[in-house]
């Protein structure tokens, strides 16, 4: 008699055979068990594992170098300028935000400045002009006078969809080493910290990728290549103001807002 799912000229299967197969079955699951119960007792205090859901597919991290490459052309060079002289009292990045040229940066980088220069990644020079900011969350917007023959605006991503872990990088001017590129992850997420004046921020995003002195304003940017925040601070428990570990970020979403409706035009993703 054929069993069902077995071909009609199907030959009967030897008693001999079901047997062993079945004896061989029963030897590979205590195998199984032992191999687990070994596990378990190497760490009696560690729980035992439980399958997590796999995640969804999504597109192939890029790695640093291509995150740079890609993100470089949007970085611009900002320099604050005392007022009827061409001296530079400040200096800091900022990012491409859309095709009319508006650039957002940092607060503090531009804040008193008699004259706010720009400089593109292709070597552009233009005047800047403070069209919109918001000093509680250390975030300006620039108009460019003057723009490169071509201009790329930055990717603005979803920074709401950040999770601690995530893969980041800091592109910045510095400490004067301009277009510096560092790289790390996501440390925290919705922090405080005190920015130059004192003021105290909020919701900001900790992470670990190099940043110093010149790197306010600049994007952090995540591995798909979009930037999620605009860098403004960094912890250092001394004088020194340099990096120790900590850095900050205001989210991109809260970022684009302080800048005012052209900063806006791009959608985020």
């Amino acid at each position: 008699m054929t069993g069902p799912g077995e071909p009609a000229d199907a030959p009967t299967r030897p008693r001999w055979r079901q047997r062993r197969n079945q004896v061989a079955a029963a030897g590979v699951l205590a195998l199984v068990l032992i191999a687990v119960v070994a596990l378990w007792g190497a760490s009696p205090d560690t729980p035992p594992p439980v399958a997590a859901p796999s995640p969804t597919p999504s597109a192939t991290p890029m790695t640093t170098a291509q995150v740079y490459a890609a993100m470089a052309p949007s970085v611009v060079v900002i320099e604050s300028l005392e007022a009827g002289t061409n001296k530079v009292y400040a200096s800091g990045t900022g990012v491409v935000a859309n095709a009319d040229g508006i650039v957002l940066t940092a607060f503090h980088v531009v804040r008193g400045a008699g004259a706010i220069k720009l400089i593109f990644a292709d070597g552009t020079e233009s005047v800047g002009t403070l069209v919109g900011s918001d000093p509680s969350i250390d975030i300006a917007a620039v108009q460019a006078s003057t723009l490169p023959t071509v201009l790329v605006p930055a990717v603005l991503g979803n920074s709401g969809r950040l999770a601690v872990g995530d893969g980041v990088v800091a592109i910045g001017n510095q400490l004067g080493l301009t277009y510096s590129a560092t790289a790390g992850v996501v440390s925290g997420l919705n922090r405080s910290a005190t920015g130059n004046d004192g003021t105290t921020l909020a919701g900001l995003i900790q992470f670990d990728a190099a940043v110093n002195p010149g790197s306010s304003g600049g994007p952090l940017v995540n591995a798909k290549g979009e930037t999620i925040g605009i860098v403004v601070a960094l912890a250092n428990p001394t004088s020194a103001g340099t990096f120790i570990g900590i850095g900050f970020a205001v989210p991109i979403g809260a970022a684009v807002g302080a800048g005012g409706p052209g900063a806006g035009r791009q959608p985020q993703r």
